[in-house]
């Protein structure tokens, strides 16, 4: 387990943030996402729904680790950094002042490990208002990047000669391994489990992630775009919000593919509503949060039934859990007690978890995982890293992209191998389809 800062050399880690938020013209952040220059993969940072939320640039600080301490000691590093940086803010709003983008393996025993970046320029919008944020570290402000030219950027070159092959198990495999895992749900081994696919991505240049992050915001609008070091999605799933003492989370859990036909989706979609299999994976899912927020909640809103989430790609029961938070618990510990909720690992946790471990055949790395950022007061976002794809940090021109399905025992291999397929869909058509 490691913590470093970004530079050792010209940061040492006694030096204090400084961090300067300003307001910014609204017009000048239309769009967040063609404010990001090109780099190399890990240079870009975004959360952004509907053309809100907060994009960064280069690195001020950032810090690792791994293993089963990965949250708490990147907590542990953010709360000092972000506890002594000085900072002037003319905008005080959650994303303002200083800003860590982070993302943490799904697995205590990935080596992908976890990650927390302080971008040196951080643009945000929300609510008709935006702000611009640079950041460095020195004893002052002497340090701060002089005036950032925020103007949008020439638009990223499409990946060519895109490619895709199996991953860790061929579609059959695959197949096979979720008919394992219904008989041992049947035999009463456990009640659902998650079963993840990867597919394997090579091109004929290093991947732009600005690319992608357009393309995923053009058809899944709906999403949080993200990026943090080389990650790279569209989550429909919000696993924590905190906000001035109010804690939300979006569970996700019973999926289906629309036709597009209106008509019969309208069907599918109720009839989604009231399938058996798909509700009682959704409650699990439900539950599982409830139970984790509750200790840090005083009172708590957790609806009786899903409304039905319309994607463009497919369709998910999904129910959002409110409450008033009763501590100071930031929002990465609060994504750190969710994590892994059984919409992304299963129930009970650590006989879903060793099952996983057995029939995936595969290092999920960050996929699954918590991705978001949170701010020196403790409020932000965390979502799951689903419909997403990580890049190779040593051959940028290569990456690896993922889905998952959750599995109970009235799960039939054929019809998840086809949701899985579905899910694939948003990263597959990022690499492959022209801009609209």
């Amino acid at each position: 387990m490691t913590t470093l800062p970004a530079d050792r050399s010209a940061h040492p880690a006694a030096a204090p943030l400084v961090a300067r938020t300003v307001p910014l013209d609204p017009a000048l952040a239309a769009d967040l996402l063609a404010l990001l220059p090109p780099g190399d993969p890990t240079s870009s940072a975004s959360w952004v729904r509907r053309g809100e939320g907060v994009v960064g640039w280069g690195r001020a600080a950032s810090a690792s680790a791994s293993g089963p301490g990965r949250f708490a000691e990147l907590e542990r590093w953010w709360s000092a950094l972000a506890g002594s940086a000085v900072v002037r803010d003319e905008v005080a709003l959650p994303g303002t002042g200083p800003v860590a983008f982070g993302s943490f393996a799904y697995s205590e025993a990935s080596p992908a490990g976890a990650t927390l970046v302080v971008p040196q320029v951080v643009v945000g919008r929300r609510g008709g208002r935006a702000w611009i944020t640079t950041v460095a570290v020195g004893p002052d402000v002497a340090g701060l990047p002089g005036p950032v030219d925020v103007r949008p950027r020439p638009e990223a070159d499409p990946p060519r000669d895109v490619a895709f092959a199996d991953g860790a198990l061929s579609p059959g495999d695959w197949a096979g391994a979720v008919a394992e895992a219904v008989r041992r749900i049947t035999a009463g081994e456990l009640d659902k489990v998650v079963l993840a696919r990867d597919l394997e991505v090579s091109t004929g240049a290093p991947v732009d992630v600005r690319w992608l992050l357009r393309r995923l915001a053009e058809r899944y609008d709906t999403t949080w775009v993200f990026a943090v070091d080389g990650l790279v999605g569209a989550t429909p799933e919000l696993l924590v919000r905190r906000e001035k003492g109010l804690v939300t989370s979006r569970v996700l859990a019973g999926t289906i593919r629309p036709t597009g036909d209106d008509a019969h989706d309208l069907a599918l979609a109720a009839s989604l509503a009231r399938s058996s299999k798909d509700l009682e994976e959704h409650e699990y899912a439900v539950r599982s949060v409830a139970d984790a927020l509750a200790p840090h909640c005083s009172s708590m809103n957790v609806p009786e039934a899903p409304f039905v989430l319309h994607l463009s790609n497919v369709m998910h029961l999904a129910t959002d859990v409110t409450g008033v938070l009763d501590d100071a618990t930031s929002s990465l510990a609060l994504a750190a007690a969710l994590h892994p909720s059984a919409a992304v690992c299963g129930t009970p946790t650590a006989a879903a978890d060793a099952v996983i471990a057995e029939l995936e055949q595969l290092d999920r790395g960050r996929y699954a995982g918590p991705v978001g950022w949170v701010d020196a007061a403790g409020d932000g976002e965390w979502g799951i890293a689903l419909r997403s794809g990580a890049v190779d940090p040593l051959d940028p021109s290569r990456m690896r992209i993922f889905a998952g399905c959750g599995i109970v025992a009235g799960s039939d291999p054929d019809a998840e191998l086809a949701e899985s397929s579905a899910k694939l869909v948003p990263m597959r058509d990022a690499l492959t389809a022209a801009p609209r």
